[in-house]
């Protein structure tokens, strides 16, 4: 059941106020243009050497010699953290394992997000649920401080049994959400119809994990049981093949990182990746702003005609 999304932008609101692929058919081609356009990520991910725990109060931990990071809440408190470096364009990956069993109530939330109230924002935010219920994966895409255009999935495995990966793409065409390498949702760059898009203001990775029991499951009819807390997220192998800010000796600018494929035509997903994210959106996909008649009735959003 979709959310109230009007509420939902609410409570994300309190949230940042509390701050607390495309695959390539040619793998070789892809690694060398990214090593020409980005600062890689070449060595081991280090947590501790890549982020800050921002809030919780020892509810954030980092473990096993900097290989995982965990995030906890309990009635009292959630927690966060954030990057320690900006990005401007790149692919970010993460492995997460969701909170298990009667996660209802909980958001975990994994974006991007650059500072200030005209701010870009790429997320994507998991909506716990009973014991035995799908988590819904909400992802929403901010420009200039304005989102409300959220795209909601379920998933086709279960997020608490294991790590899976979710990625960003981001350059300046288009963002991509990923799970697993699996294309779920694309967001094209359209300022040519006045559309805005992310493409000026650098951004810093954050998650966090917190109580939404007033709209998170079915609408807020189900509320968080305490009784299971602590509830406990956890992240490992984090990767970012992205140009930094500022740029490093050596890096190329980031306004011309990753503007097109690496024969110079214009950036597209290949055609196994476009059915891959067909066959999400046709199967999997439970709530879209570009079909919700009564959130829009004088008309939807420009970019709603142009991706159909």
């Amino acid at each position: 059941m979709p959310i109230n999304i009007k509420l939902k932008a609410s409570c994300a609101q309190t949230h940042r106020q509390k701050m607390g692929f495309f695959v390539y058919s040619r793998n070789a081609l892809l690694l060398r243009f990214l090593t020409t356009l980005f600062l890689i990520t070449s060595s081991k991910a280090n947590f501790f050497q890549d982020f800050d725990i921002t809030w919780g109060e020892g509810r954030g931990k980092i473990v096993d010699n900097g290989d995982l990071l965990t995030l906890s809440l309990d009635r009292y408190s959630g927690s966060g953290f954030k990057s320690k470096k900006e990005y401007l364009f790149g692919k970010i990956d993460m492995q997460l394992k969701l909170v298990p069993g009667n996660s209802a109530g909980t958001v975990t939330a994994y974006y991007l997000s650059s500072e200030g109230q005209n701010h870009d924002e790429i997320d994507f935010e998991f909506l716990g649920n009973l014991s035995g219920d799908p988590y819904t994966v909400h992802t929403n895409v901010y420009t200039q401080g304005k989102g409300e255009r959220e795209q909601q999935f379920r998933l086709w495995f279960d997020p608490t049994a294991d790590f899976h990966t979710f990625s960003v793409l981001w350059n300046s065409q288009t963002v991509l959400f990923l799970v697993d390498n699996t294309p779920i949702r694309e967001f094209k760059n359209l300022e040519n119809i006045g559309v805005q898009f992310p493409r000026k203001q650098p951004m810093r990775l954050y998650s966090s994990i917190w109580n939404a029991d007033q709209w998170a499951t079915r609408g807020g009819l189900i509320k968080t049981d305490w009784s299971q807390a602590p509830f406990t997220a956890s992240y490992r192998n984090y990767n970012a093949s992205a140009c930094t800010v500022p740029v490093n000796p050596g890096q190329a600018a980031c306004s011309s990182a990753a503007n097109q494929q690496p024969d110079n035509r214009p950036w597209k997903l290949d055609p196994v990746s476009e059915e891959k994210l067909k066959w999400v959106q046709q199967n999997y996909m439970i709530y879209n702003y570009c079909t919700d008649t009564k959130r829009f009735p004088e008309g939807f959003p420009p970019e709603c005609t142009a991706h159909a």
